[in-house]
């Protein structure tokens, strides 16, 4: 049985008709004679969507119950027992109500794929698991219902659901996709045109991304070299020089002038040592083209045109950008350069556009550095040939000619051949060059002529001469040119282990970037550091870089023992033994690396265990008096109204039941208090967000305080906040019962509110004897009670779970000084509709959207909104 093929329809807004394609797809195949049903779909009410459902079987729902509601889901087992060809299984990002089998419904799906069934689902671009923080940048609203971008990339078929900003907010504006009272919020808030155009475009983008894959794989099955120029690629060729930040903000620029533009900068290394390029300026040039949203590209060859031109072709190019030749003018004898090579090989489907900068005709600086011994074969030959053959060339020219130089300058023409071999091809070739052309000055210019015999003596101290010359500038020169690679090479070394003891002193310890430091810095394929437990235990690795990692050191090319049970493996060639001084000091770095990372994540589960020790430690202290204290009332006075010794009158009993009520009423708020802090603690706060006034939330707050104890001043005028009623309530109670708690008898606590630009705010003033500045913050912490609190005067939670409540509604908490004496507690809100940071949900009383967003068809948002604020 093969797996089922699944079809998305892609959207990039609610309302665009993504449901609707769906549907309409499940009758196209129905009256092809297709057995499709319908899993699942949510018609939200619009009557187009339900009409469109009419005529489809449909697989009946299984409830689920959760906290005492009922909720329908997706009856997996339903549609698997049924079996069809093809099911419709509509919002492939929805959560499912807990207690299901499966947490989202894409987890469902996967489920009848794997069955064989044909699964035809749909999905908006902002449920993107990926583009979660760029939506919420565009919209203000954070998706909590996602999908993973690979689910949707599996998928056998994705058809893109368009419709222009315009046509989306008309659909809207008639009432075909929200109920006519949310049309104006939805309008002014989500629908708005810029954010309906910018999530537009990251659909058409992510679907071109994808449509560019199929491209690349077509073009791999079928060996296409050829350049299809389905989208404008820029290549960017970078030497390591400090000219490669111009050519990159060249290509940006060049990239700006057509939507879709790609930028990728690849930089091409010798596959025979060290670079000689800067560590510190590629990384510069690696950041600002990631910057400009590029790709860096790091490749191995040793012919430069050669391996670029392969890169560009492969990625399916249209242009490559270029620096003109830091060369100086005699330093073309060598060779046309690379830009002229590129732009000769290039054919007629890649532009080659040659950028000028400042470093023109500047000169290349240092060779590329390589071992003193080895100068490269193209190198060699050249040496070999101007040794040997030039000679000859000269002999005949000198032969050929009426007028004599004379035998001194002959050996100086000659002369002058040995040193070009030397400086090219090294020792070898200049000594052959000497011994050459002594043979050839004795045989053609020296008395006898073709003969190899000479008549004049003097004539033999000449010749000897001539090759002790020539033997010793052929040394010297290839002396100095091992002097020259060996000085390049310690240069490069010395770059590469003063980033290192940079990175040290910085503190840095992202492992990833320096094993791809490793990998680029010695033309590696992949680098992987592995470490092991014991002796016998096997390999595992703690980090890698690069395709096929190895998981043995004994499978890498080149491996470095790091201690006994630490090693780094690197894939790709052979390194020389002088490049394992600096792979030992790269290694020796990610071994402490490796171990920083480690210490900081110690640090901090040490720094939590901590934490959550000393709240367990005041707790127990909190549990072991001031939880006791209302138990004893509690006890004492269930235990005298069960006395029978006693003849209790109605108002003794009536004090009695008060006094339980009360201590009832005092664990209930430590309780509550304990399980807020809890909540805090855990991250589990979720508040849903929706525009209230305060007036309806503060009064309701002073339901624990005695009656007369506080002054509320909160202007009807004042505009709305965009808070959770829940928590703001809880907030506020808080604050105020410590301020009363504080207070002098007598004096009122006064709450009163106001609006300052855009936020609002609560201050709750008290005459009580005030806290000093440098006490201002502890207060706020866990289990922190001011000076000579009474111990039975709570746990001292209440300002914490204060300000925890506050800032997850986005709001603040502070205290400052009561002018006259006492303690004011600033709530800072934000104001409905007047800036700052938006609401990530928010939701009505039933649970619907108020910010024009996605209706919150999710039953779960609806059990959070009613479960109150606990």
């Amino acid at each position: 049985m093969g797996r089922g093929r699944l079809r998305i329809y892609l959207g990039a807004a609610p309302g665009v008709g993504k449901t609707y394609a769906m549907l309409s797809e499940g009758h196209r195949r129905v009256e092809r004679g297709a057995d499709c049903v319908v899993g699942f779909v949510e018609h939200h009410g619009r009557p187009r969507t339900e009409a469109v459902l009419q005529g489809l079987e449909q697989v009946d729902r299984r409830e689920q119950a959760y906290r005492g509601a009922a909720f329908t889901e997706m009856d997996v087992d339903a549609v698997l027992a049924r079996r069809p060809a093809i099911a419709l299984v509509d919002e492939l990002a929805h959560t499912n109500v807990p207690g299901s089998r499966n947490t989202k419904r894409w987890q469902d799906v996967e489920e009848l794929l794997r069955a064989g069934i044909d699964v035809v689902s749909t999905v908006n671009i902002q449920h993107l698991e990926s583009l979660g923080d760029v939506v919420e940048s565009i919209t203000g609203v954070r998706q909590r219902e996602t999908v993973p971008d690979e689910v949707v990339r599996r998928a056998d078929q994705i058809e893109l659901v368009d419709m222009s900003p315009q046509a989306l907010r008309r659909r809207m504006a008639h009432g075909n996709i929200y109920q006519p009272d949310k049309v104006d919020a939805a309008l002014s808030n989500h629908f708005r045109p810029g954010n309906l155009t910018a999530l537009r475009e990251l659909a058409l983008l992510w679907v071109a991304d994808r449509v560019d894959e199929y491209l690349q794989q077509y073009r791999g099955e079928h060996g296409i070299r050829s350049t299809w120029q389905a989208r404008e690629r820029i290549v960017v060729g970078l030497t390591g020089g400090p000219e490669g930040r111009t050519l990159i903000r060249r290509a940006s620029r060049m990239a700006a002038k057509g939507s879709g533009s790609e930028i990728l900068a690849v930089y091409i290394a010798h596959s025979d040592g060290l670079t000689a390029a800067s560590p510190k300026e590629l990384a510069i040039q690696r950041t600002l083209v990631e910057d400009l949203g590029g790709t860096f590209h790091h490749v191995i060859g040793d012919n430069v045109p050669d391996a670029l031109l392969e890169f560009a072709r492969g990625v399916n190019a249209t242009q490559i950008v270029l620096g003109s030749s830091r060369r100086k003018a005699w330093q073309y004898v060598f060779g046309p350069g690379v830009g002229a090579t590129v732009a000769r090989d290039s054919g007629p489907d890649l532009d080659v556009h040659i950028v000028t900068h400042e470093e023109v005709a500047r000169g290349r600086g240092l060779p590329a550095v390589r071992s003193a011994a080895r100068l490269g074969r193209p190198r060699i030959v050249a040496g070999w040939l101007v040794g040997v053959v030039l000679p000859v060339l000269l002999c005949l020219l000198l032969t050929h000619i009426d007028a004599d130089p004379g035998l001194a300058n002959d050996m100086l023409l000659f002369l002058a051949l040995t040193v070009a071999a030397a400086l090219l091809g090294g020792l070898w070739p200049a000594l052959a060059s000497a011994a050459f052309g002594s043979l050839l000055l004795n045989y053609f210019f020296a008395p006898p002529l073709h003969r190899f015999t000479i008549s004049d003596p003097k004539n033999i101290v000449a010749i000897a001469v001539f090759f002790w010359v020539a033997a010793s500038v052929a040394s010297v020169v290839d002396l100095a040119a091992r002097r020259t690679h060996q000085a390049a090479r310690l240069r490069a070394e010395s770059e590469i282990l003063s980033f290192l003891a940079g990175s040290v002193l910085r503190g840095e310890t992202a492992l990833d970037a320096l094993l791809e430091r490793v990998r680029e810095t010695f033309a590696m394929e992949s680098v992987a550091l592995l470490e092991r437990a014991g002796d016998v235990a096997p390999w595992k690795p703690a980090g890698s870089v690069g395709p096929r990692p190895v998981g043995r050191p004994e499978d890498a090319d080149v491996d470095m023992p790091i201690g006994d049970h630490m090693a780094l493996a690197l894939s790709g060639r052979v390194l020389p033994a002088e490049d394992r001084r600096v792979l030992g000091a790269f290694a020796a770095q990610a071994a402490v690396v490796l171990d920083r990372q480690r210490l900081v994540g110690e640090a901090e589960e040490a720094r939590r265990l901590a934490e959550g020790n000393r709240i367990r430690t005041a707790l127990l202290a909190a549990v072991s008096h001031d939880l006791r204290t209302p138990l004893a009332s509690i006890k004492a006075s269930v235990s005298s109204l069960r006395s029978d010794d006693v003849d209790w009158s109605e108002e003794d009993r009536a004090e009695l039941l008060a006094g339980i009520e009360d201590g009832a009423d005092r664990l209930d708020h430590l309780v509550g208090n304990l399980l807020d802090m809890s909540r805090l603690q855990t991250g589990t706060v979720t508040p849903l967000i929706r525009e209230i006034d305060l007036d309806e939330v503060v009064p309701m707050a002073l339901g624990g305080v005695p009656e007369d104890s506080v002054v509320m001043d909160v202007p009807e005028s004042l505009p709305m906040v965009s808070v959770d009623p829940g928590l703001l309530e809880r907030a506020v109670a808080n604050v105020v019962e410590n301020a009363v708690k504080y207070s002098p008898p007598g004096e009122r606590v006064l709450a009163a509110a106001s609006f300052l630009g855009d936020r609002v705010e609560v201050r709750v003033v008290d005459r009580g004897p005030g806290v000093p500045d440098e006490a201002k913050e502890r207060i706020f912490a866990p289990f922190q009670r001011h000076g000579d609190a009474p111990r039975g005067a709570g746990v001292g939670l209440g300002l914490a779970v204060a300000r925890g409540f506050a800032e997850a509604m986005g709001g603040a908490l502070a205290a400052e000084d009561t002018p006259g004496g006492g303690l004011t507690m600033v709530l800072t809100l934000r104001a409905a509709g007047r800036g700052g940071a938006p609401p990530r949900v928010t939701v009505d009383g039933e649970g619907r959207r108020t910010d024009g967003g996605e209706p919150v068809d999710s039953d779960l948002e609806r059990i959070r909104q009613k479960a109150g604020p606990r």
